[in-house]
């Protein structure tokens, strides 16, 4: 199994492979180090193995060069103007502590000769100049950057020009750190010599499909499992640049056909797919949905608790997020909102909870005299997180309009539901559709603070009929990973007829003596 991060966090990624190797496939999950050496562990059944992944190919050329007509005087692009700008630093703290030293000295009644003073005074002088030309080289700089998006006319032509002449192959010209991933993972899996791959998203689709390529000129045959998370037309780009989404959009129109089944996460996702690749099926769907029967795979740890997390005690009204963190997740809109809700607390449990909009968030806070009531919280493992979520009164997903926001029930969703808290969610379309239908909640309009405020209310004021929705038989236990499970296991064992596990991990006698397929250097 691939993933092109660090599994952590990822909870998709983390439920399929531990799920997988209960059914009795020998798992290795292969995800990216953070940094610094690779690293191993067990979940569950899998082996989770973090590759080193160098990427000097996602910065761009430019970046290594001066804009000498533009910015003449910045710095190169090289490390050296933060050097020079902590040095200059440096050099300031110490002359305050030797003029400290001094002025304790003569408050001691001890002769400082006057030229100690003068020089201690040109010194500073000297410091302050050095200070402001190193700020503004250091400026000089960060203009040159911030002017080099890839997004200027020249970029654009840049990028039609690649486009036509290469096609879908233009990805290797517009974004060549996809070859980053290649360089790491590739020679790992051809050393594993898996049976099945599982590529998790875009980025490790033409990972895994350039392994297959590479089996079946050694005569060996790898199935190609792609699971789809998201549909990349419809992506906010990750990066600020104009060739980012046609090149990843290329990148995965190349390797699409090489996939042996496709998976994703909704039937409109499922859909949309099968147009935009030509796909002769639709794609399986394997919903976000967590686990009813979690195992705890650390007993000896404390189990997490929310509302001590945020140092508030039962009564307290407390709204959840949990979830990535960025400007169209819509973290913006409860914040605004708590002037308007006396008393009212917001837990966000995100990925990056010191991350710059997460500071961002927390710094409106402070503006708007809530900052007390907002509590910046990192994931908890995803055995944890239904129960720690269900210490809230509430939950929110309070997204804007993307179009990939549209399509599909996202994680948090379904987790929200099994730790049956009544909803708040924005109107986009599956999610507040699903809502309305259900009864479990309230939609609002994205990013109408007023409405939100609305919607808040009316949960609050009466919780037990938004959760009586979760009584309805049936609807919790179709929201099930287990559930999921079993569709992803049907694909394994359809792709790998002869070769699939008798059964359970646990369940047969003798079983774990058996050598399994591999399922995938995985993420």
């Amino acid at each position: 199994m691939l993933v092109d991060n660090g599994v952590h966090g990822d909870s998709r990624v983390q439920k399929a492979a531990q799920s997988a190797a209960e059914a009795g496939w020998e798992v290795i999950l292969l995800g990216r180090s953070p940094g610094g050496p690779p690293q191993t562990w067990r979940l569950g059944r899998a082996e989770v193995r973090l590759v080193d992944m160098p990427d000097p190919l996602a910065r761009r050329r430019h970046e290594f060069r001066r804009a000498w007509l533009r910015w003449p005087l910045a710095y190169p692009p090289n490390g050296i103007a933060a050097h020079r700008a902590q040095q200059a630093k440096a050099w300031l703290a110490d002359l305050r502590l030797r003029r400290a030293t001094l002025t304790l000295a003569a408050r001691a009644g001890q002769r400082v000769p006057a030229w100690r003073w003068q020089l201690l005074r040109g010194e500073q002088l000297a410091a302050q100049t050095l200070r402001r030309w190193v700020s503004f080289r250091y400026w000089q700089l960060t203009r040159a950057r911030t002017g080099r998006k890839l997004r200027s006319p020249w970029d654009r032509a840049y990028t039609r020009f690649w486009q036509t002449v290469k096609g879908d192959g233009a990805w290797r010209r517009l974004e060549p750190g996809l070859w980053d991933y290649e360089l790491a993972f590739g020679p790992v899996i051809d050393e594993l010599r898996p049976d099945l791959i599982h590529a998790h998203d875009f980025r490790m689709l033409g990972v895994g499909a350039r392994a297959k390529i590479r089996a079946a000129l050694d005569g060996r045959e790898i199935k190609l499992v792609w699971d789809a998370h998201e549909f990349l037309p419809g992506v906010r780009p990750w990066h600020d640049n104009a060739r980012w989404r046609p090149a990843n959009q290329a990148h995965e129109r190349e390797y699409a056909p090489y996939a042996d089944a496709v998976v994703t996460v909704s039937d409109g996702l499922a859909e949309l797919l099968q147009r935009e690749h030509g796909l002769a099926q639709p794609p399986e769907v394997v919903l976000n949905a967590p686990a009813a029967r979690s195992v705890d795979l650390d007993p000896a740890a404390p189990a997490p608790d929310l509302r001590a997390r945020c140092g508030i005690g039962p009564d307290v009204p407390l709204l959840v997020y949990s979830g990535a963190a960025g400007p169209q997740r819509g973290l913006d809109t409860m914040v605004a909102a708590l002037p308007q809700l006396p008393g009212v607390h917001v837990a966000l449990v995100v990925n990056k909870p010191d991350g710059p909009y997460l500071v961002e968030v927390l710094a409106r806070a402070a503006r708007l005299g809530v900052a007390d009531r907002v509590h910046a919280l990192p994931y908890v493992s995803h055995w944890q997180v239904v129960p720690f979520l269900s210490a809230a009164d509430a939950g929110v997903i309070p997204i804007h309009h993307w179009p990939n926001h549209e399509i599909a029930l996202i994680t948090k969703f379904f987790e929200y539901s099994h730790a049956r808290l009544p909803l708040v969610v924005s109107d986009v379309k599956t999610m507040a559709g699903t809502v309305r239908d259900t009864g479990q909640g309230e939609v609002f309009r994205a990013e109408d603070v007023a409405d939100y405020v609305r919607a808040v209310r009316a949960v609050l004021a009466d919780p037990d009929r938004y959760r009586a929705a979760y009584d309805r038989p049936g609807l919790l236990e179709s929201w099930t990973w287990e559930a999921q499970a079993e569709v992803l296991d049907a694909v394994y064992r359809r792709l790998l007829p002869g070769r699939a596990p008798a059964g359970p991990a646990g369940g047969a006698a003798g079983l774990a003596d058996e050598v399994q397929p591999a399922v995938g250097a995985g993420t």
